[in-house]
């Protein structure tokens, strides 16, 4: 910690993690996402980079203390049950794609998973109930905010959430070239949710587009 001429108390990311209790990871994520979240400036310092304590202090209370929609999110079922991501996705409320991004990209304290399943073309990671409930009610997350989660009734919401499964049968088509439309939907429909006939409408549309 750093003491300016001012008395002003400076931190590095390591004093932030002793201060708040979180980890590295977490606070690189919001640290990332500053634009969206209003995280404060950093100033460098002996060539490492610095935040006013008392200015970050005020921010992550005001960060933790934002309006949250939890309902949606399933509280029930035992919660030591491993759910593979479609079951995650029921839990949470959201589309299934959402906890594919998740696994690319993992929001802050996204839970590791209990269980993974090696399958011959991918990994399918399992989480519990339990670790689920814990993630969503942790306010770092950001789960339930504006931009934590899709709201599930918009119209924008809709268009983004089919554009994700357009996306996600393009990739599946690139990655299993040869494969007949049926062997990838179900192979999409295993991963992701939904049925195996919505995934041909989806695979359809994914071919128009790339032939446009």
């Amino acid at each position: 910690m750093k003491t300016a001429d001012d008395g002003r108390q400076w931190a590095n990311r390591e004093d932030l993690i002793e201060h708040s209790g979180y980890g590295g990871t977490t606070l690189k994520r919001l640290w990332r996402d500053r634009r969206a979240n209003g995280h404060p400036d950093a100033r460098e310092i002996d060539g490492v980079m610095h935040w006013d304590l008392e200015e970050w202090d005020t921010w992550f209370a005001r960060h933790r203390e934002r309006p949250r929609d939890l309902s949606r999110v399933d509280r029930s079922g035992d919660p030591d049950e491993q759910l593979p991501p479609a079951g995650q996705a029921r839990v949470l409320g959201v589309d299934p794609a959402r906890i594919t991004q998740y696994t690319k990209n993992p929001p802050p304290e996204w839970p590791d998973p209990v269980h993974v399943e090696e399958l011959r073309t991918r990994t399918r990671e399992y989480r519990t109930r339990a670790q689920l409930w814990k993630w969503v009610d942790n306010p770092v997350s950001g789960f339930g905010t504006k931009g934590g989660r899709p709201s599930g009734s918009g119209v924008k919401t809709g268009e983004a959430e089919a554009a994700a499964r357009v996306r996600l049968a393009a990739e599946a088509l690139a990655a299993m070239p040869g494969r007949k439309a049926g062997e990838v939907a179900a192979a999409l429909a295993e991963r992701h949710g939904k049925s195996v006939d919505t995934w041909k409408r989806v695979i359809t549309q994914a071919r128009k587009q790339a032939q446009q």
